[in-house]
């Protein structure tokens, strides 16, 4: 419990002033150089150059490229980073870093301190991040919280399972497939979160 305690003390602590954010996920399977991390570079340099900090989970892969996209467009590099065996600590273009052994203490802080989320190509915690942020958006448990995915070929196939399979089963509503913008322009992705740009903060329902 103590633990627990302290990781969203540092958490809050270390994130309290940072502003305006938007997390950006995706594969720590991403390799330097593919057409994908460069993408992730260019999302992360986007969203610096509009004055608004960059937080990712701090590893390797897109997150990497996204908080190197960061420093390079003269903004705050945000890294969120989990104990886990086959990840070696923060990547090098983090300037702030929490390192965290808890999941949901670490999935408070990408809410609380984003504004949104850009969701590249990823496997199971790309996946659970994404679902995690449109859980909390159906239930109106934050508002003003805009999700985009980037990669239409990546990403069609899920959102078709979604609107064929779940909502044909009655499981979510037709509506809550409008919690999701789809696109492969990276510069409109980021025009989507810096023009709902809110005060920083988790944004609870009244």
């Amino acid at each position: 419990m103590l633990r627990i305690q302290s990781e969203f003390v540092e958490g809050f602590g270390a994130l309290a002033g940072l502003g305006p954010a938007i997390s950006v996920f995706g594969s720590a399977r991403t390799k330097r150089g593919s057409e994908r991390y460069l993408q992730a570079e260019r999302i992360g340099e986007l969203i610096a150059s509009a004055g608004v900090a960059v937080i990712t989970g701090g590893g390797p892969g897109a997150m990497e490229a996204a908080n190197k996209g960061a420093v390079n467009g003269g903004g705050v590099s945000v890294g969120l980073g989990i104990e886990l065996p086959f990840e070696t600590g923060l990547n090098e273009w983090v300037d702030l870093g929490v390192n965290f052994r808890y999941f949901f203490a670490r999935k408070t802080m990408f809410v609380k301190y984003s504004q949104g989320f850009i969701v590249l190509p990823g496997g199971y915690g790309t996946l659970d991040e994404l679902f995690e942020a449109l859980t909390l958006v159906q239930t109106e448990k934050v508002t003003g919280f805009p999700i985009v995915l980037v990669g239409t070929a990546y990403w069609t196939p899920l959102l078709d399972w979604l609107k064929n399979t779940v909502v044909e089963e009655g499981a979510i509503s037709p509506p809550d497939l409008d919690l999701i913008r789809l696109t492969d322009d990276i510069e409109e992705a980021v025009d989507i979160m810096v023009n709902s740009a809110r005060p920083n903060g988790f944004v609870a329902a009244d």
